[in-house]
């Protein structure tokens, strides 16, 4: 039996951190998994930036509340879960994704949760477990189901490595030349074409 572990941003979602990036008119804040492939040091980064411009959760938070899912993504999560389970794996926080789960229908999400100070801010993030893509992937596998991964980003390349069977959704040129092993996907269309062809098989 198949089951889909997919992304989150970039996939269904915008990237939270370019839009909060945008919103604030802080370049800094644009920088995402997509260009730097050590997580930690891409979210000590991120921690020092809202600390050194005093951003707190709720300002976060507000940004989030307006963002909508990419086009289409909604159609492609339905048309996901009207054939196979679906588990969203993100590097998200719990914190964070309350609105945007709203908007996709409420599906299941694994991902990590910050630590928030009294005031507001935000003092640290906390890993549900070190390499939670891949280890998911791993656990199902160990349930006996086959799993099919669908990632952008250096921080998916563990648990498309770890899947039977994976997919590239839009991953930017850098990923594509360090990873020509994975299919290319431009388009929800593309997607469920790739996997149609796995669960036909």
């Amino acid at each position: 039996m198949y089951l889909v572990c997919a992304d989150m941003e970039g996939i269904f979602t915008p990237e939270i951190w370019i839009n909060v990036a945008e919103r604030t008119g802080i370049e800094e804040l644009r920088l995402t998994t997509r260009d730097i492939s050590d997580y930690d040091v891409l979210m000590q980064k991120r921690l020092s930036i809202l600390g050194k411009h005093g951003l707190k959760l709720r300002d976060i938070q507000a940004v989030i509340s307006k963002m909508e899912p990419l086009d289409g993504a909604l159609d492609f999560l339905n048309w996901l879960r009207s054939r196979l389970q679906v588990i969203i794996v993100s590097d998200t926080y719990v914190e964070f994704a309350g609105p945007l789960l709203e908007k996709l229908g409420w599906p299941t999400l694994f991902c990590n949760t910050l630590s928030v100070a009294a005031d507001g801010s935000i003092s640290g993030y906390n890993l549900r477990q070190k390499d939670g893509k891949r280890k998911v992937a791993a656990a199902l596998k160990n349930l006996n189901y086959k799993v099919i991964a669908i990632g952008d980003s250096y921080n998916d390349i563990t648990m498309l490595k770890v899947a039977e069977k994976a997919v590239l959704f839009r991953p930017p040129d850098n990923v594509k030349v360090e990873f020509p092993q994975f299919p290319i996907t431009t388009n929800y269309t593309e997607v469920k074409r790739e996997i149609q062809k796995i669960i036909n098989r």
